[in-house]
């Protein structure tokens, strides 16, 4: 059936290559249904929530998979479960609170409840009233019920999976990636702060600006003006064999001298700006390894981020063709000091809607999406860096970028 609907799509890919992107991707109403079927409900494993988020039996928390409800659960043998929010009756929610604690789940509509595995336990008023109505006598609630995901946690993150078929977790990122999360995912982490943005645009163009390594000093002015990340400082890009998991990362080096940015009169380069309060940038060595950025990404919506010492995961959910949620979710580690704690606090000022550097990522995708309305025809030049999808050791690339459409390509079959 997935086949015949990519085969319909007037969206055509012109070469087997990666440089050249159809804009109509971010556009095409039968890609995005596609989408869901072929990526959300296939072989990849969805970011759900922090372990840190269900700390006791009971506790929950409702999300998506796409565009799929779900709730993500504690029960009483300390499992996680997943399954569908949707009540196996008429199709309600059946929990309508992003988080809590219960003991079962019972629909507002028509009452009936499941537990905290997803079965169907309960069915108000199932054999009627006073021998009149109720279900028939061949109705079995073993066969009804919302579906059921996988679950998979991994440094505490919360991972689920519809399809039986998706390789292990830590099979499907890969030995570099799993490196990478547990670099900053090494001890008991902390909630200290959560919220939704509200993107006007694609999920893939959100996805692709987090991949892209070289817009990140030359878009965001506060990162080039206080030296936070620039191109010629070091770092690198990590790339996994499908392409669709990718880590970037830089260090500061406040004694290398730099007027490349300046010589090419670039926006970012602004001498002029300063920080009434510039403690935000003083920070702390937290991994011994020297590196202030790393931003990674989990095809087909995670990202995990450290800058400077703000830590952070994001859940990239679409919405609609043009319209995308950004879950973001702040945390620290359990053992972080006051002074530790009061540093990532005034850090997260760095991200976010409003933040010094990301507010631009927030309005890009937007300026893309009204840009490319009446291009449906054309493709964006994603060449930068050469044509390939591997590591580089330069961020002046466009390699995790072109690495997230070959996975994309694999798992729509384009």
């Amino acid at each position: 059936m997935m086949n015949a609907i990519m085969k319909e799509q007037a969206v055509h890919w012109k070469s087997s290559g990666l440089t050249r992107v159809p804009f109509q991707l971010y556009s095409d109403r039968q890609v995005e249904q596609a989408e869901q079927e072929r990526i959300y409900h296939g072989l990849t494993w969805n970011y759900l929530c922090l372990d840190a988020e269900l700390p006791e039996t009971g506790s929950f928390r409702t999300t998506f998979v796409g565009r799929t409800p779900v709730v993500v659960v504690k029960d009483d043998d300390s499992e996680i479960y997943a399954f569908e929010n949707r009540c196996a009756h008429r199709g309600a929610l059946i929990a309508l609170e992003k988080s809590g604690k219960a003991e079962n789940f019972k629909c507002v509509y028509h009452a009936w409840s499941y537990n905290r595995q997803g079965d169907l336990t309960g069915v108000a008023f199932e054999k009627g009233v006073k021998g009149q109505g109720g279900m028939s006598a061949s109705f079995c609630k073993e066969e009804h019920g919302p579906r059921k995901l996988r679950v998979a946690v991994f440094c505490g993150l919360v991972f689920a999976s519809f399809s039986d078929d998706v390789p292990p977790i830590d099979e499907y990122l890969g030995p570099e990636i799993c490196a990478r999360i547990e670099r900053v995912l090494c001890k008991p982490v902390q909630v200290i702060g959560r919220f939704t943005q509200a993107l006007p645009n694609n999920w893939k163009l959100y996805v692709e600006n987090v991949k892209d390594s070289y817009h990140a000093s030359l878009l965001h002015l506060f990162f080039t003006t206080f030296e936070l990340n620039r191109l010629s400082q070091k770092g690198g890009v990590i790339v996994d064999e499908t392409g669709g998991h990718h880590v970037s990362f830089s260090m500061i080096d406040t004694t290398a001298v730099d007027d490349s940015y300046k010589k090419q009169g670039l926006r970012s380069a602004d001498s002029h700006f300063r920080l009434k309060d510039p403690s935000v940038l003083a920070g702390f060595e937290e991994y011994g390894d020297g590196i202030t950025l790393q931003i990674l990404s989990v095809f087909p919506g995670f990202v995990l981020q450290q800058i400077q010492n703000c830590l952070a995961v994001r859940q990239v959910l679409p919405l609609d063709i043009h319209r995308t949620d950004l879950h973001w979710t702040y945390f620290g580690y359990t053992d972080d000091t006051p002074e530790q704690r009061t540093m990532r606090l005034k850090q997260l000022n760095l991200v976010g809607p409003a933040g010094f550097v990301s507010m631009e990522d927030g309005a890009v995708g937007g300026f893309v999406q009204r840009g490319t309305a009446g291009a449906s025809g054309f493709e964006a030049v994603v060449e930068m860096g050469g044509e390939g999808s591997g590591s580089s050791e330069g961020r002046a690339t466009e390699t995790s970028v072109r690495g997230f459409w070959k996975a994309y390509r694999t798992h729509m079959e384009a």
